[in-house]
């Protein structure tokens, strides 16, 4: 099995879970390269992930994913993301 570091973007940064889903991403020795959220009080991301591209409009993270995507195969992004269920 490959050990590749894996790249991923995260939909709802400022969710309850989200800080487990970038704790994990990091003990595993990946990459979080770009995180959403429709509010920007999301500051979690910096202690774990400081280079990662933080954003509070859709468009211009998905404009984002799409320009990382389209630089070759070592930068493959894993789109997993875990969104925030408003109740």
């Amino acid at each position: 099995m490959e050990n590749s570091v894996k790249n991923f973007a995260l939909i709802g940064a400022a969710g309850y879970i989200a800080p487990r889903h970038m704790k994990a991403i990091k003990d595993l020795g990946h990459n979080l390269v770009a995180a959403y959220d429709k509010n920007d009080s999301v500051g979690i991301i910096d202690s774990y992930f400081p280079q990662a591209h933080f954003f509070t409009e859709f468009e211009r993270f998905d404009r984002h994913l799409e320009k990382i995507s389209r630089q070759g195969t070592q930068n493959r992004l894993c789109r997993h993301l875990f969104p925030k269920l408003s109740t």
